[in-house]
């Protein structure tokens, strides 16, 4: 059985905390390095319902795609949310351990993991790398369709294959358009606009996306947008992620059980419409 500290030297070998943005917070927040490890689980959100799920597995870590301290903090009293996280994690010797921004970029990274719940062909990064040599690191992916199809349909397949939400999923340009190539990436992707457009692609899935740089983003061109719950966009990458600890757990002779939450953490809860607009 593995110490912790042996997990989390593969775990940093699969997404170097190095190359997170200088603004993120990823790596061990809580746990012994000396003490075992048999039992993962993996989840976009370090959430209570998590570590409620951690505990009942057995598990003796978790590993998440969010931050649980993305700005710092100055307690982890047990009377605020994030404090309690801490407690019961600590109380029943749980630890965390975070990849988020070094996860996006890694090869193969978050997009990676979305492009392949969507049967996306990758044919490289949105957003390259420029320290990764070979061209495959970066943020977001450009991809191809085996076949073309209308948007409507390209968001259809979204919706059947990403996990299901309160937002379900949102589209704006013509759904008759013809779709070839897309670029996706997980989790909030309006920041990046200029890289789609300049990938001439027919579409661009993400999440999170805000009334005016969408708004602009379809004044400027035909450019069909999809736009996808955040937490949906980017739970590919636990199942991706996981199968790599077990790849490596196979790899070392570790026996390890690693699992997936299937909690859906999404904030939104309820969605109401009176129907799309004409």
């Amino acid at each position: 059985m593995p110490r912790l500290s042996e997990v989390i030297a593969e775990l940093d070998a699969l997404w170097p905390p190095e190359r997170a943005e200088g603004w993120d917070a990823v790596g061990t927040v809580c746990g012994d390095p000396d003490a075992e490890v048999d039992r993962v689980l993996f989840a976009v959100d370090p959430v209570e319902a998590v570590a409620d799920e951690a505990r009942a597995l057995g598990a003796q870590l978790i590993v998440t795609h969010h931050p649980l301290y993305l700005r710092g903090t100055t307690t982890v009293a047990a009377s605020t949310f994030k404090g309690r996280v801490v407690h019961g994690l600590i109380k029943h010797d749980i630890a965390l351990h975070v990849a988020h921004t070094n996860a996006d970029t890694a090869d193969p990274g978050v997009s990676d993991a979305l492009a392949g719940a969507l049967d996306l062909r990758v044919t490289g990064p949105l957003v390259p790398d420029p320290t990764d040599p070979a061209g495959r690191r970066g943020l977001g992916r450009i991809c191809e369709l085996d076949r073309p199809e209308t948007l409507r349909d390209f968001a259809a397949r979204a919706a059947a294959r990403l996990p299901a939400t309160a937002q379900g999923i949102r589209t704006a340009g013509d759904p008759d358009a013809v779709v070839r190539r897309v670029a996706v990436s997980g989790g909030s992707g309006d920041s990046i606009f200029d890289a789609v457009r300049a990938a001439g692609v027919d579409a661009f899935l993400t999440a999170d996306l805000r009334h005016h740089p969408a708004s602009e983003a379809v004044q400027h061109s035909p450019l069909g947008l999809v736009d996808a719950a955040h937490w949906a966009t980017e739970w590919p990458w636990c199942e991706q992620a996981a199968a790599q600890l077990d790849a490596l757990s196979d790899r070392h002779g570790w026996d390890l059980r690693v699992h997936v939450s299937k909690q859906v953490t999404d904030p939104w809860t309820t969605h109401h419409s009176s129907g799309a607009p004409n």
